[in-house]
C-alpha cells in the first residue's frame, strides 16, 4: 500500500483494492460499480425489519444487535416491498479487509436520495453511521427507512455508495478559496465558512416552477423502472412569484440550488448540512459529488444541486438565495481514470430542477 497517498481513492485505486482482496463480494465486485471516486454497494438478498434503527457499538456485531431489534425476515430475492415509515437493515453483498492506513465513508446515492429513502451504512463495533474506521474487515450493512414512498427492492440493486482514503485532505478555508480563484467552484460569489455554501433558487428566469412537494399517499415505486412514473401521482408542484415558499413541517421536497457548481478533477466534494440555527429544516441525503461534477470537458460549465430538504417541527419560510447547504472539498490522491459526465453515463450531468431517474421528464 506505499503507493497510496494522502487523500481520497480514485477508481483505479478501488481496482486494485478489488484485485487484492480488500472489497470482497459474491458475486465479485463488478466494473460497473466503480465511480470515479467511490464505488456501489449491492443489497444482498435478505432484509430484516427492525423495531428501531441502531448502531452496533463497541465491542458487539450487527448481528448481535439484530438479534435484539429483529421483529421479522423478508426475503428479496423475487423482490419486495418495504413500507415507508418502517426500518430495515439489508446485508450488503460487499465486505471489506481494509488496510490500517484506509478508511471509508458512505453516502446514499442520488437517485435514493431524491426519493426521501434514509439509507444509511452500519459496521461491526460501529460508533457512527456512515463510517468505516480505518483496518475494518467484516461485513457491512445497509439500514433503510423509506420516507415518503414505499420502494420495491431485489438483491443487487444499489442505494448507496462508499467512498476511501487514506489520511484526511479536507480543504480548509483558506485553500478552498484559493482553490476557487484559479478553478470557479461555483457561480456567482462563494460563500465559504467550513465549506463553500450554496442557496436555493426560489426565482427561477422564466417560470414559476421552483420545486416538489412529496404527496402523501402514493403508490409503489419499483427502483427498477427507470423514466417510468407520472410525477404527478407522486409529487406536487410548488410554484411562488414571490422568490418565498412555506415549508410544512414533515413535508419532503425537492428544490435546486441558485448556483452551478463545479468539482474540478483532482477534487471531491460532499454535501453537509448547514447551521441548525438557521431554520427548521435539514438539507440531506445524497452527498458525494464526484470528480468531474459540472466540469466543462464532461457536459458543461457547472451543474446545478439538487436539494432534498425535509421541513422539522415548525412551518418554515425560505427565500430566495437563502443559504441552506455546504459543500465540503478534499483532495484526490490521483487523477481519477474517468469523470463524472457524458463519457460514462451519469444521470445529473448538466442538470436544473430534477427529479430521480425514475420519474417521466
Amino acid at each position: 500500500m506505499s503507493e497510496i497517498q494522502t487523500g481520497v481513492l480514485p477508481a483505479q485505486s478501488i481496482g486494485k483494492m478489488i484485485e487484492r482482496g480488500e472489497i470482497l463480494g459474491q458475486p465479485p465486485v463488478s466494473a460497473a460499480q466503480i465511480q470515479p471516486a467511490s464505488l456501489d454497494l449491492r443489497l444482498g438478498s435478505t432484509a430484516f425489519r427492525v423495531r428501531a434503527s441502531f448502531l452496533a457499538g463497541p465491542g458487539r456485531t450487527v448481528a448481535d444487535r439484530l438479534a435484539d431489534f429483529q421483529m421479522h425476515t423478508i426475503d428479496l430475492s423475487t423482490g419486495a416491498v418495504l413500507e415507508k415509515g418502517c426500518v430495515y437493515v439489508v446485508p450488503l453483498i460487499e465486505q471489506l479487509a481494509l488496510p490500517d492506513q484506509i478508511g471509508a465513508v458512505a453516502n446514499a446515492k442520488s437517485s435514493t436520495g431524491r426519493l426521501d429513502v434514509l439509507t444509511r451504512l452500519i459496521t461491526d463495533e460501529g460508533v457512527e453511521f456512515d463510517r468505516v474506521s480505518p483496518g475494518y474487515h467484516g461485513p457491512i450493512y445497509a439500514e433503510i427507512c423509506p420516507r415518503s414512498f414505499s420502494i420495491l427492492l431485489r438483491p443487487g440493486m444499489r442505494l448507496n455508495q462508499i467512498r476511501f482514503s487514506c489520511g484526511s485532505a479536507t480543504l480548509d478555508d483558506a485553500a478552498l478559496a484559493a482553490l476557487h480563484a484559479r478553478e470557479t467552484l461555483v457561480s456567482g460569489e462563494a460563500h465559504i465558512d467550513h465549506g463553500l455554501g450554496f442557496s436555493v433558487d426560489l426565482r427561477p428566469k422564466g417560470r414559476t416552477l421552483v420545486g416538489y412537494r412529496a404527496k402523501a399517499h402514493s403508490g409503489v415505486i419499483d427502483l427498477d423502472r427507470i423514466n417510468h412514473y407520472a410525477p404527478r401521482d407522486f409529487w406536487e408542484e410548488l410554484h411562488s412569484d414571490s422568490g418565498e415558499i412555506i415549508l410544512d413541517p414533515d413535508a419532503f421536497y425537492i428544490l435546486v440550488s441558485r448556483e452551478a457548481v463545479h468539482i474540478p478533477p483532482l477534487y471531491a466534494a460532499e454535501m453537509a448540512p448547514y447551521l441548525a440555527m438557521v431554520g427548521e429544516f435539514r438539507v440531506h441525503y445524497a452527498g458525494f459529488f464526484d470528480p468531474g461534477f459540472g466540469h466543462a470537458p464532461a457536459g458543461g460549465h457547472g451543474s446545478r444541486g439538487v436539494l432534498e430538504v425535509r421541513c422539522h417541527e415548525a412551518p418554515f419560510a425560505l427565500e430566495h438565495g437563502q443559504i441552506v447547504g455546504r459543500l465540503v472539498f478534499e483532495r484526490m490522491c490521483a487523477m481519477p481514470t474517468t469523470l463524472y459526465g457524458a463519457e460514462m453515463g451519469s444521470t445529473y450531468q448538466g442538470q436544473g430542477l430534477k427529479l430521480s431517474k425514475h420519474f417521466r421528464s
